[in-house]
């Protein structure tokens, strides 16, 4: 069973969270402020809870370590504010990304559609083969909060989108990557399934 380690950007309540991990089969998870130590757990998940210059600014010191973690095909679950930090750039603030994946991360349109999107939506699955949505149906249900979205390059890693006011990126997927617009943790079913989905691939880790 997986040993896994959420980030805390030091800005909310993981507590859902963890408890979601633990649930749904992670043997320990472990709530972390510095990346030293990864060579400990199986995966590493960046949670969406945050400000985007915040959150940078508590990982920069560590970003050697979470580069070679990557590297070391480590599986990483961005999710919401976490998917967001690995892009070059965000329109929330001024610093760069961790510019692991080539786009970047726009707002909204806040004269099409009400911000932040807060709420339940449907998934539509782009890309037939993923690790992180094997059995996930087409048109699922889950849950976001947020105000600001993904803009990849590269549209392959591109593995499912959700329509509100356009046709919005929600899930990632690259090698050891994975990552999420919504929040899983707070998706019901579909949610834990994704989350075991995600353990699974973390146990091929160990």
């Amino acid at each position: 069973m997986a040993k896994i380690a959420i980030f805390d950007f030091g800005a909310g309540n993981l507590f859902n969270l963890h408890q979601s991990l633990l649930r749904n089969g992670a043997q320990n998870v472990d709530i972390i402020r510095s990346l030293k130590d990864l060579k400990k757990y199986n995966g590493l998940v960046l949670p969406g809870v945050g400000n985007f210059d915040s959150a940078i600014s508590s990982m920069k010191k560590d970003e050697i370590s979470l580069t070679t973690a990557i590297n070391n095909g480590m599986p990483i679950l961005g999710i919401c504010l976490g998917l967001e930090m690995l892009f070059y750039r965000s329109e929330e603030g001024l610093l760069d990304g961790l510019k692991v994946l080539e786009g970047e991360v726009l707002m909204l349109p806040k004269k099409k559609v009400k911000v932040p999107h807060i709420g339940w939506n449907n998934l539509l699955i782009v890309k037939g083969e993923s690790n992180l949505l094997k059995g996930i149906p087409q048109d699922s249900w889950v849950y976001f909060v947020h105000s600001y979205h993904i803009e990849p390059k590269d549209e392959n890693l591109i593995v499912a989108v959700t329509d509100y006011g356009s046709k919005l990126p929600v899930v990632i997927e690259r090698l050891n990557l994975f990552g999420t617009q919504f929040h899983p943790e707070k998706s019901g079913k579909v949610g834990a399934h994704i989350m075991k989905n995600f353990l699974k691939i973390c146990e091929k880790n160990e």
